[in-house]
């Protein structure tokens, strides 16, 4: 676990709308709960949404009273953990550099988005119950084959779970992943605990 003091923190949700193909989290967020009915091509046909709609799903189902306990959260505490999720979710959901992936077939030429690698990271947080993935960034040169990459990750856990073994489990599944679906060269998996859930959220 690192400190990530060096880190930007992730900007909030007034991101521009071009992150997510013209869409807003406010709006997937209205678009899941109505349970992706009337369907919305310009939602189903974007990549970036459909990474957002499945980490969003993620985030709503740990229990009902997520968004109840940020908002019901001590005034002080002006930026909640959900918030802050959220942000990282829509810039997560970016599509990126390209990755390379090599290939045999001649002529052939294959990539995959570091938007795509992002949402690979954060559906690892289904092997750790009660973890939730925050933030999400690749340190390193992906775009060059080989080029050493660290995987830099910001999480929330519930209050009276040890921290340690979490973030062990978490990062083993992180670099399992990455090992089965990239051909990056991951050096280390940086995992920073930015938030510890009270009772109830």
């Amino acid at each position: 676990m690192t400190s990530g003091d060096d880190r930007p923190e992730p900007r909030p949700l007034e991101l521009d709308p071009e992150h997510l193909d013209g869409h807003t989290i406010d709006e997937l967020t209205d678009y899941l709960e109505a349970g992706r009915v009337p369907a919305d091509p310009s939602i189903d046909g974007s990549p970036a949404c459909r990474l957002a709609l499945d980490a969003l799903e993620r985030l709503h189902g740990l229990t009902p009273d997520l968004i109840a306990a940020d908002t019901a959260a001590e005034p002080e505490a002006d930026d909640g953990w959900v918030r802050r999720v959220l942000g990282g979710i829509a810039l997560d959901a970016h599509a990126g550099r390209r990755i390379p992936l090599p290939t045999s077939e001649p002529g052939a030429d294959l990539g995959i988005t570091e938007g795509a690698v992002r949402g690979l990271v954060r559906a690892a947080e289904r092997a750790v119950p009660g973890l939730v993935v925050g933030r999400c960034r690749f340190d390193g040169d992906v775009t060059l084959t080989g080029a050493p990459v660290r995987v830099l990750v910001d999480v929330s856990v519930p209050y009276g779970r040890p921290i340690p073994p979490l973030v062990e489990r978490l990062r083993g599944e992180i670099a399992g992943r990455l090992a089965l679906h990239t051909e990056l060269n991951v050096t280390a998996v940086d995992i920073t605990v930015r938030d510890v859930r009270p009772h109830g959220s």
